[in-house]
């Protein structure tokens, strides 16, 4: 039998290739397809332009912020060109969270909710008993044990909204962060700018859990990507993100899976898509293969929880109520821009209002008025 033969890109972590190379290894082929996954960096998934991807691949594993500019660049198919309403709408009650509507933009779907994540709080078991709850906590656990903020690459700015979030501040209508929320924000980070964050400035999520896991001197952070491949050894615990005013507050992560319009899509291709987004591979193929299912069905299934640590019943209240990033052509660059001025300016002292005040420059630069967000 000949096979419908697709190319795809993934992410170079167990959690991002794992699952999908072993599906195109042992369920595809039924399917009638061949599936060649490469993977780049975490880097990479993070910043690399979907367009010059899209010529490339034909399956793109992406981020929700990437949806304005694959929309502006018009690379990629509308999953309603794909899959009927109805289905849409099933997995839309289905996925946890906001994992689909993050994808939602334009008045279309760019991507199917392939792996949920959030931003939560991860510390060394062996070093502390019961985790903090709220940010008070946090800034007193840190006058006795050593914790890191996670800055590298986007981090920093996708931590301050975290925080912004969980302090009530909604974004204003002109701009980016409300200003005094944001100072509120700013003054939790910097008390939390010491050692350890300044030891791990250049370390992004997966470095930090793997010291973390190592046994290095981090007792804490209090903001990261939640990666259930570390929860499983059992030296590092993962717990809701820390309480503010109103509650949890965390960014949406997570992946999707996208089609570009490079692909010719089958019904082959078509069905193995619903298979991954299927019960059969988010309760069982998926978290057996190292994957991170975005189903709640799996988040809430106590076996899988059993056999990862704890990790989903410990931060499932985070990832329901996450919010979401910019999404607009140019979130990219912003989040870029205004993570590197946060970031000097904890690391340097700087006056909080300058810091606010280039983030919301950066913020107008990358944001063409009235766009969608």
């Amino acid at each position: 039998m000949s096979l419908s033969q697709y190319r795809g890109l993934t992410w170079d972590h167990p959690r991002g290739y794992r699952a999908l190379e072993a599906a195109a290894q042992d369920i595809a082929p039924g399917q009638g397809l061949f599936i060649a996954w490469d993977r780049h960096s975490l880097e990479g998934f993070e910043t690399a332009p979907i367009a010059e991807l899209a010529e490339r691949y034909d399956l793109i594993v992406l981020d929700h912020p990437h949806v304005g500019e694959a929309v502006a660049q018009d690379c990629l198919l509308p999953m309603e060109s794909l899959f009927d309403a109805e289905i849409l709408q099933e997995l839309e009650v289905a996925a946890i969270g906001r994992s689909l509507a993050s994808y939602h933009y334009g008045g279309a779907h760019w991507a199917l909710p392939l792996d949920a994540a959030t931003q939560v709080m991860a510390y060394a078991r062996d070093r502390i008993d019961t985790p903090p709850q709220n940010w008070d906590a946090v800034i007193d656990l840190a006058a006795r044990q050593p914790v890191a903020l996670s800055l590298a690459g986007p981090h920093a700015i996708l931590s301050f909204q975290s925080i912004v979030a969980a302090l009530g501040g909604g974004r204003p209508a002109e701009g980016f962060v409300d200003r005094q929320i944001g100072r509120e924000a700013f003054a939790i980070m910097a008390a939390l700018t010491g050692q350890a964050s300044r030891a791990f400035v250049h370390a992004n999520p997966i470095a930090l859990l793997e010291a973390m896991a190592a046994g290095q001197d981090v007792a804490l952070v209090p903001l990261i990507y939640g990666y259930v491949n570390y929860a499983a050894a059992g030296r590092v615990g993962f717990a809701d993100a820390p309480r503010g005013a109103v509650g949890i507050g965390s960014i949406l992560g997570g992946t999707g899976i996208a089609v570009s319009k490079r692909c010719t899509v089958t019904p082959a291709l078509k069905a193995h898509l619903l298979w991954l987004m299927g019960a059969e591979a988010q309760c069982g193929f998926i978290p057996a293969h190292d994957g991170q299912p975005s189903l709640r069905a799996a988040w809430s299934d106590p076996q899988v929880d059993a056999n990862w640590g704890g990790f989903y019943s410990g931060t499932r209240a985070t990832l329901d109520t996450a919010s979401l990033r910019p999404r607009h052509d140019g979130a990219i660059r912003f989040q870029t821009d205004a993570s590197a001025r946060l970031r000097a300016g904890l690391i340097d002292g700087d006056p909080v209002d300058a810091v606010l005040d280039a983030i919301e420059a950066a913020f107008h630069r990358h944001h063409r008025k009235g766009a969608e967000l």
